[in-house]
């Protein structure tokens, strides 16, 4: 599993029948900050993922990949290899909060 900031939405007129009326979001995985250790930062690396829990731009989710994308109820059997499976409220390393959601603490 991996933290990923969602940084927008793609769109396919076109796609495998299996694939109409799953919603595709762009993620960036986020990592500690290797310096301050105090905050959350993006790797610059982008991945298409499919959202099954109604995640928006900007949103800091939790994300699976490889075999365990199609676990989920909602991406069996679909040809799927990153998957939106939760929406972060809070990440705390050791005593720290490095994200609140609710305190717009942005990581």
């Amino acid at each position: 599993m991996f933290l990923a900031r969602v940084t927008g939405s793609l769109v396919a007129t076109h796609k495998v029948g299996s694939m109409v009326g799953h919603k595709l979001l762009t993620v960036e995985p986020c990592r500690l900050d290797p310096e301050t250790r105090s905050r959350l930062v993006g790797t610059g690396r982008t991945f298409v993922a499919v959202d099954t829990v109604g995640a928006g731009e900007g949103e800091l989710v939790l994300i699976v990949q490889g075999s365990s994308a199609r676990l989920t109820p909602e991406t069996k059997n679909l040809p799927v290899d990153t998957v939106i499976i939760a929406i972060v409220d809070q990440v705390h390393v050791k005593e720290t909060c490095v994200y609140d959601k609710e305190d717009g603490k942005r990581g």
